[in-house]
């Protein structure tokens, strides 16, 4: 998806972290703020009520807080390589990863896949190789 209002600092984020406290928020914290630093080319926005990051106007990630877990998303999840396992779903692009406080999880395996994530939606965008779909803007 291309998000033409896609900013490199959306104040709007930084509000819906402040509301999500405890736990869960500082997971919804920590793994935007790994999104953030992938590089300069960043940008962010809340689409659908949550924390999206795009490589310019390519949403590659997402952070969501639900009522006992965070899901770390992928737009393009279903066509990243996973050597450890961490993806969930099955839908035609989309997967995820659920994050809970108190289960243990690989935190550099996950942000491999944050960066293998962002890396792919680059080369994507340089390639042209945006699937049909992604090309419009909600």
């Amino acid at each position: 998806m291309l998000f033409h209002s896609a900013v490199p600092h959306d104040p709007a984020i930084d509000a819906w972290m402040q509301a999500r406290p405890g736990p869960l928020g500082e997971l919804a914290r920590h793994w935007f703020a790994v999104m953030r630093r992938c590089g300069p080319d960043i940008r962010e926005l809340l689409h659908d009520k949550h924390p999206t990051a795009c490589v310019g106007e390519a949403a590659f990630c997402y952070v969501n807080v639900f009522t006992a877990h965070v899901n770390v998303g992928f737009f393009l999840g279903a066509e990243l390589a996973d050597p450890d396992g961490l993806l969930e779903g099955e839908g035609k692009f989309m997967r995820h990863v659920k994050l809970r406080p108190q289960t243990p999880m690989d935190a550099g395996a996950l942000e491999a896949l944050i960066r293998r994530a962002c890396e792919d939606m680059r080369v994507r965008l340089a390639t042209s190789r945006l699937p049909p779909a992604e090309t419009e803007t909600p």
